[in-house]
């Protein structure tokens, strides 16, 4: 069974900094793609950043370029989203998706399995 869980979120102030992790059981993290998305109140769920089976990543969110990054520990299972220079309008539930085929997507529908969400807000 696929299983994702994600921790780490919490309040910080614009200018910081977060590291959410998203830990996988019940497969081989390399075997899959993960995606990092993220949900606004009454907005879509967008696709952030996600990295392949082959280790490559990709970046769906023009506005976290540059302050996001993702990374992948294979021996601790566990998917990394590093967010640094943190902004009001960074203010979200952030969700990883697996995906079995092990290729990216920023559609969120390709997904097999999500995790339960960590909310992130950025605020003085």
């Amino acid at each position: 069974q696929l299983q994702l869980v994600e921790s780490g979120g919490g309040l910080v102030q614009p200018g910081g900094s977060l590291r959410l992790s998203c830990a996988a059981s019940g497969f081989t993290l390399d075997d899959y793609a993960i995606g990092w998305f993220r949900q606004a109140p009454g907005k879509e769920r967008e696709g952030v950043l996600c990295i392949r089976r082959n280790g490559g990543s990709s970046n769906y969110a023009f506005s976290v370029e540059g302050r996001f990054t993702i990374s992948r520990d294979n021996a601790k299972s566990t998917v990394y989203l590093q967010m640094n220079s943190l902004k009001p309008e960074d203010t979200a539930v952030y969700y990883c998706a697996v995906r079995t085929n092990g290729l990216c997507s920023s559609n969120p529908r390709p997904y097999d399995s999500w995790g339960q969400g960590t909310q992130v807000t950025v605020s003085s």
